[in-house]
């Protein structure tokens, strides 16, 4: 619908689970309404989920589109090599308590074919109504249209997928478990991140209401 506003968030989300049971996920923006920021949601294997936001502006956007128990306004800090999302670089965060770090793997065969589709078309909202339709039936958890509270509609274009092949987590410095996937699927809003560990490389756009 024209004339409607619209917010883009350009960056990276990984996803990854741990043998203890805890969901992690990281959303890295280098380019946002609100400049570049990281925050992070943590579900822990009771259910509780928190997110970990750096600062007012984030905690209060991301809470109004996602579904939390807890909300924590802590430093984030995402320290990624010049090789980026590349195989073989290492992510390191800090947020708060939350200690993690993992290691990116190879591109998978759905992030070549997401690399061969033109930006402007990816981006389309009729775009994210088709592959939206494909994510139900491929990655149980996974959606690429949905509500993000508020009568705002949100929709990712993803463009690369790669495997996280490694990680190691701590929450207040006790051991979270080694690399697991997410199973269940984290429950933060209408979409979770891919069951297997990955890095995801995407724009998100919210369509404001009028």
């Amino acid at each position: 619908m024209k004339g409607q506003a619209r917010l883009r968030f350009t960056g990276h989300i990984a996803g990854a689970g741990t043998t203890g049971g805890t969901r992690l996920v990281l959303g890295r923006w280098e380019s946002s309404p609100h400049g570049p920021f990281a925050d992070v949601m943590v579900q822990r294997p009771d259910g509780h989920r928190i997110l970990l936001a750096p600062d007012a502006w984030v905690a209060e956007f991301v809470a109004a589109t996602y579904t939390f128990d807890e909300v924590r306004q802590v430093p984030v800090q995402v320290q990624v090599p010049d090789a980026g999302a590349a195989a073989g670089s290492r992510w390191h965060i800090t947020a708060g308590p939350l200690e993690w770090a993992f290691q990116v793997g190879g591109r998978t065969p759905l992030g070549h074919m997401l690399r061969a589709v033109p930006g402007p078309v990816g981006r389309s909202l009729a775009m994210a109504r088709i592959t939206d339709r494909v994510a139900r039936w491929t990655m149980p958890g996974v959606r690429t249209l949905g509500s993000a509270g508020n009568d705002r509609l949100e929709w990712y274009a993803a463009r690369d997928l790669h495997r996280i092949t490694a990680s190691t987590a701590a929450w207040a410095g006790k051991d979270l478990g080694r690399l697991a996937d997410l199973d269940p699927p984290a429950e933060f809003g209408f979409s979770s991140t891919p069951p297997q560990p990955s890095l995801t490389t995407l724009t998100s756009t919210v369509r404001l209401p009028r």
